[in-house]
């Protein structure tokens, strides 16, 4: 059997969406499963165990007639038996219902609903890993949501021991102060410099032999700078890839991050995390566990949440 499934977001929505390619490969393990995702979104698959490729289009582009013809055309070249899809639009229902694939299946009462073929209701008040897994009920698999569960390429992990001897570390904390994704949503989500300050400083005097490493990326260089004018002693660790960030958080004995990709990647490594959340409900992007602690904002505003409500999670008040 082929699949393609359509899931347009960032990494976070991908990751999110793993336990579903993974049960429904468990199923069907002679299955080819290719996905179809944002050019932003497509390292994400460098630690998917489930797929076999991937399609990049800009689902958020103002895309041409001839932009979607180009993605039907591939569509309908590699014979897909089913189709999976997040899209929510007419125009992707319309994509679907072209391309000719017999089963297509996503989530009823979207603009495009009506193209289904297996159109299931969507209960968007649950983890959202359980909400995309939801839409296995249209192959009759009915099993509990698998974990989220990630593999990482042995080279990265080779990377990630060299980059941990660079550092000087071995056991230690990960601080990864916002992401590419959590940054570009505004104000409400971004958690601020002299905070996570406040919280590296306690951390030093408590426990002054851990080692507190930092995830720097392209949109978070500036509060890392910050952070090191500050706090000099700080590792910083610039992974420039999902797999070896993963391979980074997967050393870490705690991980302190904002809403976003790495706290999922945290999540798929079971590593201890504290995760902070600004507007969105964390019952909705984090999984029941006692590894895993949210701490929202009380106004929506990440900003408005105290070094003091962190350093009491961390050290049990």
């Amino acid at each position: 059997m082929r699949v393609v499934a359509l899931v347009p977001g960032g990494v976070s929505d991908q990751i999110l969406f793993f336990p579903t390619l993974d049960d429904l490969k468990r199923n069907y393990p002679d299955a080819e499963i290719d996905v179809v995702v944002e050019p932003r979104s497509k390292s994400a698959y460098r630690v998917s165990k489930s797929v076999s490729d991937v399609i990049p289009f800009d689902f958020k582009d103002r895309n041409s007639p001839a932009d979607w013809a180009n993605l039907l055309g591939v569509m309908r070249d590699r014979d897909y038996e089913a189709v999976l899809s997040l899209g929510r639009s007419w125009g992707v229902g319309l994509l679907l219902w072209l391309s000719g694939i017999s089963t297509r299946v996503g989530f009823a009462g979207n603009g495009g609903s009506g193209f289904l073929t297996n159109a299931v209701p969507q209960k968007s008040d649950q983890y959202a890993a359980a909400m995309y897994h939801d839409l296995l009920q249209a192959f009759k698999i009915n099993t509990p949501r698998p974990d989220l569960s990630i593999t990482i390429p042995s080279s990265d992990l080779d990377w990630a021991e060299m980059e941990q001897k660079r550092l000087g570390v071995s056991g230690y904390v990960m601080i990864y102060p916002g992401s590419s994704e959590s940054l570009q949503k505004g104000i409400y989500t971004e958690y601020p410099v002299e905070h996570w300050q406040r919280i590296i400083e306690d951390f030093q005097q408590r426990q002054p032999d851990l080692p507190i490493v930092i995830g720097q990326d392209e949109e978070n260089a500036e509060t890392v700078t910050q952070l090191l004018q500050a706090c000099p002693s700080l590792k910083v660790t610039k992974p420039g890839d999902v797999a070896r960030l993963a391979a980074m958080i997967a050393g870490a004995n705690l991980m302190i991050c904002t809403e976003s990709a790495p706290m999922h990647l945290a999540v798929a490594l079971q590593v201890y995390t504290l995760a902070l959340f600004g507007p969105n409900e964390p019952s909705q992007l984090l999984p029941q566990s006692d590894k895993f602690v949210a701490i929202q904002s009380p106004t929506g505003k990440m900003a408005n949440i105290s070094p003091e409500q962190v350093l009491e999670k961390v050290w049990g008040g």
